[in-house]
């Protein structure tokens, strides 16, 4: 479109000052444990050719051990551990997948069920890329579930993968989905969604269009199990900033949100 802006993604600058980003994204802490409100754009850690947040904190003298992961392009909620005990109980929830996780995506698309499952099986490909391990064409749709036949699935190595999801928002071109992946794996949400022909609106994987400032992907809610606090519970929430409603009309409304998180535990 002639006089249009083509963004480049994370083009305003990502805090990188320790303490500021500290102090700015803190969510939740005590003597085990900090929960921060990540930003898009900077890797929790362990990126190549890049500055991460663990070592942003190791060079203030801090040392953190990452819970989970999220990936450089999603913002919200990203919990650490001050120690390894509690690093140790913590990180079993998500290997055992007992761990109440939640996300909100912005996705291209709209006519989507209040509910749905997608249950298609992951498996990575050419260059190390993920994909769902059966050909786009097999994967099937029926009463809001996405699923594939065992008899199409590729003969490469495939990993099962589930997501849930309740839709939170509807705007005539876009819709936005409240998520927990049951399985966790890498890059999940991003390539189930991409694949069911529901991409998250700017995500550098399926979006080439290079018109949006950010992904719209936010980690938003965490539930564990925390033995040294009184109750043993962490319950954690980093809602997104003004930022990801920017596709949509409006901005979803408390009520609507909560709901959402509702539907996503009544999901079977």
């Amino acid at each position: 479109m002639a006089g249009s802006v083509r963004l480049r993604p994370y083009a305003r600058p990502v805090e990188t000052d320790w303490s500021q980003l500290r102090a700015r994204s803190l969510v939740e802490e005590d003597d085990a444990i900090l929960a921060l409100h990540k930003p898009a754009g900077i890797s929790v850690t362990g990126e190549r050719h890049d500055t991460d947040i663990v070592e942003l904190a190791a060079a203030a003298g801090e040392t953190l051990y990452p819970v989970h992961r999220i990936d450089k392009v999603t913002s919200g909620l990203i919990l650490f551990a001050k120690e390894l005990r509690a690093h140790g109980e913590l990180t079993r929830q998500f290997n055992k997948q007992t761990a109440d996780k939640a996300y909100l995506a912005v996705v291209a698309a709209t006519g989507l069920p209040d509910t749905g499952v997608i249950d298609l099986p992951l498996s990575v490909g050419r260059k190390n890329r993920v994909r769902i391990a059966a050909p786009r064409e097999r994967i099937q749709h029926a009463a809001g579930r996405w699923f594939a036949d065992d008899a199409d699935l590729l003969p490469a190595k495939h990993y099962p993968s589930l997501t849930h999801f309740a839709t939170v928002l509807r705007a005539p071109a876009h819709t936005v989905l409240a998520l927990r992946p049951i399985t966790g794996r890498r890059h999940q949400i991003r390539v189930h969604l991409a694949w069911t022909g529901h991409p998250i609106v700017g995500d550098p994987l399926f979006d080439r269009s290079g018109t949006h400032e950010r992904t719209y992907l936010h980690s938003w809610r965490l539930g564990l199990t925390a033995s040294w606090r009184t109750p043993p519970h962490l319950t954690l929430t980093a809602d997104p900033d003004a930022g990801f409603w920017r596709p949509m009309d409006r901005s979803a409304d408390p009520a609507s949100l909560e709901k959402a998180a509702e539907l996503l535990r009544t999901i079977r």
